[in-house]
């Protein structure tokens, strides 16, 4: 779907229900019919923006929620083809009008990486039984110059604004042994040093 040589391959899909560890699947089309409940609706969006460029890495997110409503799906992807960070998500959200009672709502992000300020990544290392070097969980972190939240700083006692404070925009990425496996936290490491590579200094 999202180069020459991806389409030229065959079109078998992973084995295994929506949920299953996306982390064996270099391709990303693999790797989200693999782990979304809502694959196409992914790729669509994402293959939207991505066209004819390659996928030069991502990762991947599902969080369960249990709700007043029922179980809700969160659902995320982070993909870089080189020059830009392309952001998906979605959430079931409830909709009387709707058949079911409910719609999936799919949104979509791009960020050229020139705007991408700060990378930051932070890795959890142990050791097995053995002795052996084990990632234990990774914490990515992307920092737009971009502003998000401002906020007024009081100056004196008589209340006047003196200056006004701001946080930038920030994405989070996290993986752990048990959120994601090792396959996963790998993934989520190979994705924050290409990032880290690619961010222009």
């Amino acid at each position: 779907m999202f180069s020459k040589a991806t389409r030229s391959r065959s079109t078998v899909r992973p084995a295994g229900p929506a949920g299953s560890d996306w982390a064996p699947y270099a391709r990303l089309d693999d790797a989200a019919h693999a782990y979304f409940l809502h694959a196409e609706v992914a790729l669509e969006a994402i293959g939207g923006v991505v066209g004819r460029r390659r996928v030069r890495g991502f990762t991947l997110e599902r969080v369960v929620d249990l709700t007043e409503a029922g179980t809700s799906v969160w659902q995320e992807a982070a993909v870089c083809d080189g020059r830009r960070l392309i952001l998906w998500h979605s959430e079931e959200v409830a909709d009387e009008d709707a058949p079911g009672g409910r719609v999936l709502d799919s949104s979509v992000q791009v960020l050229p990486l020139e705007t991408i300020g700060h990378v930051g990544m932070r890795t959890l290392v142990g050791r097995d039984e053995q002795g052996g070097r084990v990632d234990r969980g990774v914490y990515v972190v992307l920092a737009t110059a971009m502003p998000h939240e401002l906020s007024a700083v009081r100056g004196d006692a008589d209340g006047a604004i003196a200056s006004a404070r701001f946080r930038p925009e920030a994405f989070r990425f996290s993986k752990s042994l048990e959120d994601g496996g090792p396959g996963q936290i790998a993934r989520l490491i190979a994705f924050g040093r290409l990032l880290g590579r690619l961010v222009p200094g």
